[in-house]
């Protein structure tokens, strides 16, 4: 083994860098990996972050590492691990440059969205397709949005966008029923509900511009979305509990996971996404690492 760390973190991300930063001024020995992409490589600039409203995500990666850099017990490295193993306090970490041994891990790896099989969706998913209106709908207000329902809840979601525009259509793509309550609601909202199916999205240079439908063409400069997700391969492999609809489920209190010594935090744990939200929770997973394996050092006998 090349090296001994009391902690490795898998993904550079807000979360990941935010982990590393607690645990390097905890004085604990860390080795951050990051082997990219970005989850949101196609997002120009990062929003709805406290002091960083507007930053392009590369830009908060390059802040966040400058500002790792007076801390001499973290290691960043761009290397990609290929397996962990072991248990609690000796987990074997396999990369793309050797393996290392930690005591604990630290998983804030992000989820991989899955694109949804529709002509197009691809082409915009990030530049005019959103997940988060908190996150985007600022920079496209009152423009004409529309939403992909593909489950009951994206219903109500259509009803949440009328803060940021007054034209809003939802479009079910001939795939869920509209319960004559939801559909009483968002005749009451002004917002209109399409019910045939989509033959493609249309646009250019990543800016959507229309939804086409069978028998008509609608209009559309945004769509906001949620498509499935799922992890990633690494941590798909660790065999976790999962919660519905497949995050990694963590004790709410320590923040580790079903198997002893694999903390998590960020997108690969909940719903609620975004960037300050992830930065928080790798902060929280990081101090509760550090408060278990600090007592651990100390009192064994």
């Amino acid at each position: 083994m090349d090296d001994i760390f009391d902690a490795v973190i898998v993904g550079g991300g807000p979360a990941g860098l935010s982990a590393a930063l607690a645990l390097g001024r905890a004085r604990k020995r860390v080795l951050l990996c990051d082997a990219g992409p970005a989850r949101n490589a196609a997002a120009t600039h990062m929003h709805n972050f406290l002091s960083r409203d507007g930053t392009p995500p590369a830009e908060l990666r390059r802040i966040g590492r400058e500002q790792l850099a007076p801390y001499r017990t973290v290691s960043v490295r761009d290397t990609r691990i290929a397996a962990i193993t072991g248990e609690r306090g000796a987990f074997t970490v396999s990369t793309d440059t050797g393996a290392v041994t930690a005591r604990r891990i630290v998983l804030c790896t992000g989820m991989i969205d899955e694109m949804l099989p529709l002509p197009g969706f691809a082409d915009f998913w990030g530049t005019s397709i959103f997940q988060c209106p908190y996150c985007h709908a600022w920079e496209v207000q009152d423009r004409p949005f529309g939403v992909l329902a593909g489950d009951p809840h994206m219903l109500d979601f259509a009803i949440l966008l009328r803060c940021w525009t007054d034209d809003v259509t939802v479009f079910t793509n001939a795939g869920i029923p509209v319960p004559p309550e939801a559909a009483a609601r968002l005749a009451s909202a002004k917002i209109r509900v399409e019910e045939r199916r989509i033959t493609r999205l249309t646009g250019t240079g990543g800016q959507l511009e229309a939804v086409e439908l069978e028998g008509e063409t609608v209009r559309r400069d945004v769509l906001f979305a949620r498509p499935a997700q799922r992890q990633v391969p690494l941590v798909a492999a660790l065999g976790l509990e999962l919660e519905p609809p497949g995050f990694v489920r963590i004790d709410p209190m320590t923040a580790e996971t079903s198997r002893p010594g694999i903390y998590a935090g960020g997108d690969l744990t909940t719903m609620r996404q975004g960037a300050i939200m992830a930065a928080g929770a790798g902060a929280v997973a990081a101090a509760m690492l550090n408060h278990a394996l600090t007592v651990e050092q100390l009192t064994r006998g």
